[in-house]
Order: structure tokens, then C-alpha cells, then sequence
């Protein structure tokens, strides 16, 4: 029996017998000595709800019992209510409850109600029975001070004191995970579960650590093993729920999402995930009915604030949008959906230098795509600059993107060095923007001697290997950033992670270690419009044509009729398949949206070249390789039409074009195309 549920058992024999001297003589006071042992054992089984309710019914049975009140507080404290926790203390208190054995009570609410330093002073003098308890506590407050590493030798202090408390090892995972050590948050958190196979709180937290790890669906049997001991819990029906809808399974969610309403009627996060659902659908009404029922409770938070400038976009209602955007980028500077929303309604509003101060730091990347290039573009046609709008927009119509990199450094190497001498533990983000400046200013030995430290020095942070991977793919080395992507991808298996890998394992001529590697992805994660973009395209590459159609048109029905570069990929899968007339509505349709883009003229092209029209075939299959000449299947697409007009020499040059890149795939074909001309 672990220590924590002795301690539990302990309290629960005290209610029955040893306290009963202790408890007013009236008609309830059995039934609240019997409904509180009740309590006290859901609470051990993990059952917060079923506890909390029968603590509450044991107060009512017996108002004046001071027990029943601390009882009630403890429960609410699991329940991380730290609100009505200190309001049940204080009935305890006033009904002749001894105080000195609910200081780290107290304590804990105080922590819940956002004061670490009143939460430390108060853990601080906690009995020494409860001392572990004390010290749990007094890490928190240290940690939400900003003070991890003196919250580090607590924790370790009370693993000693407990090593078999499971809720020691929580809050021990939790830490873990809140400073990036997600390796040592998952031996953690399994050692909790391991002690406790009833402790809801590890169970939720392993429910979130595997969907971190292996993913979404891969989480779902842990979320619902903590709702079969709690089924009333609302912090795991309300992260059920989202997963669910992030997997896709919307009917589910809106069950899980059902229960949480009833376990808390009218939560704004409830709220909030329905409008989500709601705007994906494209019901923006019900969507946007649903955030004014949250009454304002989420505003601020990153989320909400996109979905409601998403909304007020929508009804046109731009300086609401503007507002909400610039507080999102203020918080979150690296979201780039944020920075496209806040440049296009600032250009709106004919403001194009906000809207160019806002996105021209993405567009500078490497990897920046079509949206973005044109919205920059459009910023500086508005100023004047015709020239750099030229610029974006031929990058624009470039169908392929360059690797990722981050935003541009803005400070001297000099200066981002001695900003991280600062940090002597080598965190991962305080060492990006000097690697990315010792890139750009030549020292390529001294950022890949700087990347290797920090992954070595942080061996359990998947942020630290994408460090190194990101740096090592800088230097053109895929297959040794494979490596630590792959280490990456081992603790935290998300969409950036999957992206970087695949594409370091395509670089390396690994395609079918790439493709097993967003297969994975894609069972854990169905509904990721990332992976079934890159799927797709794959498919297509592949000669999987049946296939690229079923996953791009699942995509076409959530991302609807006005994506150019969606309805081309369509275009190219119908026509690989057969179905010629499909193909050149879809291609059609592409150019049309996006008569500058490469990959929509050559779709278009394509489709004619394969009705018959070979002049309108021509003029659209040139027109794309002129917008991107160094595009291997465009300059291939080009090379068979001018092989069927007769112009042999031109049909060599074309495919000994397309065979300068290495990872052209339709090699034979066209070795043997250039040979013959």
C-alpha cells in the first residue's frame, strides 16, 4: 500500500471510530461519520467527483463538524478549486478544527488562487506528518515563481522522504514537463501509475504525455482509463474531448464535450472547443453564438483570441479583428496564422506598412509559402515598391518551398553570445537565435559545436535535438540531422517534428523511411491537414493515384473550394487516374484562383495536354517553368509535350533539366527521352 493511501486509510478509520468522541451528538452525526468514510474511500479509488459530492453531503448531514469540512477542502483541492478549498478550511476552522494539521491545506489553496509566495510561507509550516505534503507545495510555489532549480532539490528532498507516493511523482512529472525534460517527465509520470494504478491526476498526465509522444489516438485509452475511475472529472473529459476533435471523431467529442457540460454547466472551455467544432464545420454562426456564451471568460487566451478574429474577420467587423490579432502575435510572436490573419485585415484597412512590419519576418523564411509571399507582396505594391512585390510574387508562384528556418536574428553575434553565457544549463531556446546568427554571419563549426552541446546538455528536451537537427540540415547534412530528428521525435512526435523528419529523410534519398514515418504520423493523427497534404503529394509521386484522391478530397471537404494549390494536386490524381474531364475542371479551377502560380498553370497545362489541346498545353506548361525553372516535374511535363510536337531538341534539354535534380523521380523515362533526341 503506498504511503499516500495509508495516509487516506488512516483518515478514514479516524472518522469512523477515533474521532467519533470528537464529533457533536445529534440526530446526522452517524450519517456523516458514514457518507464521510465513503468519501474518503472514492477518494482513494480516484473517484474526485463521486468524493467531493459525498464530502459535500456529509457537511450537510452535519454542519458543525469540523472534519467533514477539512475533508470537503481536500477534496476541492484535488479538484484544483482552491476557491471553495479555503472557504471549507475556514468552516473548519470556525467548527473547532485544528488548524496547525491543514497548514499545507491552506497552503495549496492559496497556490490554486495564484499566490505562490502566501502558498511558500504557509507550506513552510506544515506539521512534520504532513511534511511531504508541505514540500510538494512549497516546489510548486518555487516553480511558479520562477525558481525551477530550488523546486527541483524539494522535489527530490520529498522523493526521498516518499519514495512510494504516487502523488510525489506527479508533481515530480509535472515539473519535469513545465522546464522541457519531457523524457524524464514520462519515467515520472509512469512511476506514478506504476505505485497508484488509481491516481487520476498521473493517469490524466500520461494521457497527455503519450499524445505528445506517439500521438492522438495512441493517448485515448489513457484518457479513458482516468475517466473509468473518475467519470465525472472534468479536467479529463475537457482534454478527452479536444483530442477527440483534433483525431477527427467529432461525434465523440461532442459526447465527451455533453458530459463536461453537465459536470459543469455552461464552462466557457466547453464552450470554446463546441465553437472550434462549430467553425470547422463552416457553421460560423453557431460558432460565433457559442463564444458569446463564454461571456469573455477566455478573453486573452491565444486560442479564443484567434478563433474570434477568425469570426469577426468574417462579419467583416476588421478593427475588432485587428485588436485580437495584435494581442495574439504580442503573445505568441511565432504564429504564423496570426501574423497572415492581423497582415491581411491591416490591409484591410489600407495600413500596408503594419502589414508588412507584421509578416515580412515570415516571408523572409526559406520555407515561407504562397499566402504569405503574396500578402507581403501586396504590402509592398501599396508602398510603392513594385520591384520587391515582383520578387515575392515569383516566389510565390515556386511550387516547392526551401527547408524551414526560423526568423531572421535581429542582434549582432557578439551580443546574442553574451545573452547566452547567461544561461549556463544551455536552454534550447535561449541558444536558437545565436546558432541562427553564427549560421547567417559564416561560423558554421561554431553553431554545430554550440546545437551539439545544448542536445548534449539536454538530452531529455525534444526542443534541444530539433536544435541540432534544424542546424545540421543549415549545413546540408539530412542524413546526419535524420539522427536527431528521430530523438526528437522519440519524446514529443508532433507536426513540426514529423515535418522536419520526413524531410530530412527524403533529402538523404530515404523516401520509404520518410513515408513510413508520416504513415505513423497519420494513423496517430488522421485529421492533420499537414501530413495529409504531404501524403497526398507522395501518392501522387508514387503512382498511388486512387488513393491521393480519397485523401485529397477528405481534405477538399474541410478546407472547402479556394485552396489553388489543393485543386491542382486534385487536378494531377484524376488525371493520373483516368479521369481526364475531372482532372481539367479541377485544373481549371486552380488557375483561376491562381493564374501566377507554377503549380497551377502546369496542372492546367497537364489537363489539356491530355485532352488534346496541345497549343493551349504549351503556352500553360511553358508559362509554368518560366515561373519556376528549377521545378525537376514541371520542366518533365514540358519535356514529354515537346517529344509529342516533333522538337526533339527541346524535349532533351527539358528532361536533361529535370534529371540535374537528384531526387527527380521519373529518372528512366526521361534518360531515355534525352537520349533519344
Amino acid at each position: 500500500m503506498t504511503s499516500s493511501r495509508k495516509r487516506l486509510g488512516a483518515l478514514a478509520l479516524a472518522v469512523a471510530v477515533g474521532l467519533s468522541a470528537g464529533a457533536p451528538l445529534h440526530a446526522d452525526a452517524g450519517t456523516a461519520r458514514a457518507t464521510l468514510g465513503r468519501a474518503l474511500a472514492a477518494l482513494d479509488q480516484g473517484n474526485v467527483s463521486a468524493a467531493r459530492a459525498l464530502a459535500t453531503s456529509a457537511v450537510k448531514a452535519d454542519p458543525s463538524w469540523g472534519l467533514a469540512h477539512a475533508v470537503l477542502a481536500r477534496t476541492a483541492l484535488v479538484d484544483d478549486d482552491g476557491i471553495a478549498a479555503e472557504a471549507e478550511l475556514g468552516k473548519a476552522r470556525d467548527n473547532g478544527f485544528d488548524m496547525r494539521r491543514a497548514q499545507q491545506l491552506l497552503a495549496h489553496a492559496r497556490l490554486l488562487q495564484g499566490d505562490p509566495q502566501q502558498a511558500l510561507t504557509l507550506a513552510k509550516a506544515t506539521a512534520p506528518r504532513y511534511w511531504t505534503y508541505g514540500l510538494r507545495i512549497q516546489a510548486q510555489a518555487l516553480a511558479a515563481m520562477g525558481n525551477p532549480a530550488a523546486a527541483n532539490d524539494l522535489l527530490a528532498q520529498a522523493i526521498a522522504r516518499a519514495p512510494g507516493d504516487s502523488a510525489v511523482w506527479t508533481d515530480l512529472a509535472r515539473f519535469r514537463r513545465s522546464v522541457g525534460d519531457v523524457a524524464g517527465a514520462i519515467e515520472a509520470a509512469g512511476r506514478a501509475v506504476a505505485l497508484d494504478g488509481d491516481n487520476t491526476a498521473a493517469l490524466l498526465l500520461n494521457a497527455q504525455l503519450v499524445r505528445d509522444q506517439y500521438g492522438l489516438v495512441a493517448s485515448l485509452p489513457w484518457f479513458e482509463g482516468a475517466l473509468k475511475r473518475d467519470p465525472n472529472s472534468y479536467p479529463a473529459l475537457l482534454d478527452y474531448a479536444a483530442t477527440l476533435g483534433d483525431a477527427g471523431r467529432y461525434n465523440d467529442m461532442l459526447g465527451a464535450a455533453r458530459r463536461a457540460l453537465a459536470v459543469r454547466p455552461g464552462s466557457p472551455q466547453v464552450l470554446y472547443l463546441l465553437a472550434v467544432m462549430a467553425a470547422r464545420a463552416g457553421n460560423t454562426g453557431l460558432a460565433r453564438d457559442l463564444m458569446e456564451d463564454t461571456g469573455g471568460a477566455l478573453d486573452g487566451m491565444p486560442g479564443p483570441l484567434q478563433l474570434g478574429a477568425t469570426l469577426d474577420l468574417d462579419d467583416g467587423a476588421d478593427e475588432q479583428a485587428v485588436t485580437k490579432l495584435r494581442n495574439l502575435v504580442a503573445i505568441q510572436p511565432m504564429n504564423i496564422r496570426a501574423r497572415q490573419l492581423l497582415a491581411m485585415a491591416l490591409l484591410r484597412r489600407d495600413s500596408a506598412r503594419g502589414a508588412l512590419d507584421v509578416i515580412q519576418p515570415v516571408a523572409e523564411r526559406g520555407d515561407a509559402d504562397s499566402y504569405t509571399l503574396t500578402l507581403a507582396a501586396r504590402a509592398f505594391e501599396r508602398l510603392g515598391d513594385r520591384a520587391a512585390a515582383a520578387r515575392l510574387l515569383d516566389r510565390a508562384a515556386h511550387p516547392a518551398r526551401a527547408d524551414a528556418a526560423s526568423f531572421s536574428s535581429d542582434d549582432s553575434v557578439p551580443v546574442l553570445a553574451a545573452a547566452a553565457a547567461g544561461d549556463p544549463a544551455g536552454e534550447p531556446s535561449s541558444a536558437i537565435p545565436l546558432i541562427r546568427a553564427q549560421l547567417e554571419a559564416g561560423d558554421r563549426a561554431g553553431a554545430l559545436a554550440r546545437a551539439q552541446a545544448v542536445a548534449a546538455t539536454n538530452r531529455g528536451a525534444p526542443k534541444a535535438a530539433l536544435v541540432l537537427g534544424d542546424t545540421l540540415m543549415a549545413l546540408g547534412r539530412p542524413g546526419d540531422a535524420v539522427a536527431a530528428f528521430r530523438r526528437a521525435a522519440s519524446l514529443s512526435f508532433d507536426e513540426p517534428t514529423m515535418l522536419r523528419l520526413t524531410e530530412a529523410l527524403d533529402m538523404a534519398g530515404r523516401r520509404e523511411e520518410a513515408s513510413n514515418a508520416l504513415a505513423l504520423f497519420l494513423s496517430q493523427n488522421p485529421a492533420n491537414v499537414a501530413a495529409l497534404r504531404l501524403a497526398a503529394h507522395w501518392q501522387i509521386a508514387a503512382g498511388e493515384y486512387d488513393a491521393a484522391i480519397d485523401t485529397l478530397e477528405r481534405l477538399r471537404v474541410r478546407l472547402g473550394d479556394r485552396d489553388a494549390a489543393l485543386l491542382a494536386e486534385l487536378a494531377y490524381a484524376y488525371d493520373g487516374a483516368g479521369e481526364e474531364e475531372t482532372a481539367a475542371s479541377y485544373a481549371a479551377a486552380a488557375y483561376a484562383l491562381a493564374p501566377a502560380n507554377a503549380a497551377a498553370a502546369d496542372a492546367y497545362g497537364w489537363a489539356l495536354y491530355g485532352s488534346g489541346d496541345t497549343e493551349g498545353a504549351r503556352q500553360l506548361l511553358e508559362k509554368a517553368v518560366a515561373l519556376a525553372p528549377r521545378h525537376a516535374a514541371l520542366r518533365w511535363h514540358l519535356a514529354q509535350l515537346y517529344a509529342d510536337l516533333g522538337r526533339a531538341q527541346d524535349a532533351r534539354a527539358q528532361a536533361l533539366a529535370a534529371l540535374a535534380d537528384p531526387r527527380f523521380g521519373e529518372r528512366e523515362a526521361a534518360q531515355k527521352l534525352a537520349a533519344a533526341g
